[in-house]
């Protein structure tokens, strides 16, 4: 997966020491896409994070965070878990991601069944208020999740064997971090949280949303590629795009999921196809996030957070 890579850095005097992986958006969405399964996000429980689904997650990677949902019904089992990243183990997906865990034993488990099965990049995100215990796993990256501030930043910086962090930041602290800079050698992912809607934006949010994907134009960069499976066994586009299920995953495996018609318009939604981007020249340089968009407007293919829309 090409990543931007900055290392080492100097901001303003300071030197940043890791690699800033993603700025206020998934990992993915410089990514080349082609039209297949890319990756599979796989949510182990009703989670217990801090953003929850009643109040409207605003996160901009919250996609691959911890955050609190509702179950509308009984979840998968460990087994059937197991059995969908077997399946997704043969096919040509490079990446897979366990987040949303209620029992942060179960989360090691799966994630070490997943490490052995020869998938290139399994990730396991884990807030850090459970990383006591947790061991380094062969053949898993562990992404610790933390709000920023700073007894999450020294107890981060103890963390000598993790691959990376998830740092949770408003608009402030993300000012703030790029003046002073981190001494992190690890991955970094910063998680901007939105306001309500773009008049409360103080930064340039079309630089937060900027991207370098050369399929742009085909594909839609942050959702083409992307299998989800919620805790209750729902296929979905997108984890917080919860109301657009494309499928069963308790009774249909990953091969017929990725067949689903649904799912692939997705993955092809283009700017051309939404009011109000479709002449616009920088469409296919924007980041494209239909979750936000829709926590904020209640409108999927919404333009809240567009500072250019007249």
């Amino acid at each position: 997966m090409e990543r931007t890579k900055i290392e080492p850095v100097m901001v303003d005097s300071t030197l940043v020491e890791g690699r800033f992986i993603s700025i206020a958006k998934p990992p993915w969405t410089n990514r080349e896409h082609n039209g297949k399964l890319e990756r599979l996000i796989i949510q182990l429980g009703k989670g217990k994070g801090k953003y929850s689904e009643i109040d409207g997650i605003r996160r901009s990677i919250g996609c691959i965070g911890n955050n609190s949902f509702i179950l509308r019904r009984e979840p998968l089992s460990e087994e059937r878990i197991k059995e969908l990243i077997y399946e997704f183990s043969f096919t040509r997906g490079d990446e897979l991601y366990l987040t949303n865990y209620d029992d942060v034993e179960m989360l090691v488990r799966v994630a070490d069944y997943a490490g052995k099965l020869g998938i290139e990049n399994v990730y396991m995100i884990v807030r850090i208020e459970d990383m006591e215990g947790i061991s380094p796993i062969e053949g898993v990256k562990i992404i610790v999740e933390a709000e920023y501030n700073e007894e999450n930043l020294k107890k981060l910086e103890k963390l000598s064997f993790i691959d990376g962090v998830l740092l949770i930041m408003t608009q402030e602290d993300y000012l703030e971090f790029m003046k002073h800079g981190t001494s992190f050698r690890t991955d970094i992912y910063l998680d901007i949280i939105y306001p309500p809607s773009l008049r409360s934006f103080k930064i340039n949010s079309i630089e937060l949303k900027r991207i370098r994907n050369p399929t742009a134009n085909k594909y839609h960069p942050c959702l083409s590629g992307t299998l989800v499976i919620s805790a209750d066994g729902y296929a979905l586009v997108c984890p917080l795009l919860r109301n657009f299920i494309i499928g069963d995953a308790k009774r249909e495996g990953i091969k017929k999921l990725v067949r689903k018609t649904r799912l692939r318009n997705f993955w092809k939604l283009k700017k051309d196809k939404i009011e109000g981007c479709s002449l616009c020249p920088f469409k296919y340089i924007c980041h494209d996030c239909r979750a936000l968009e829709y926590q904020a407007s209640g409108d999927p293919f919404g333009i809240e957070y567009c500072q250019l829309e007249i």
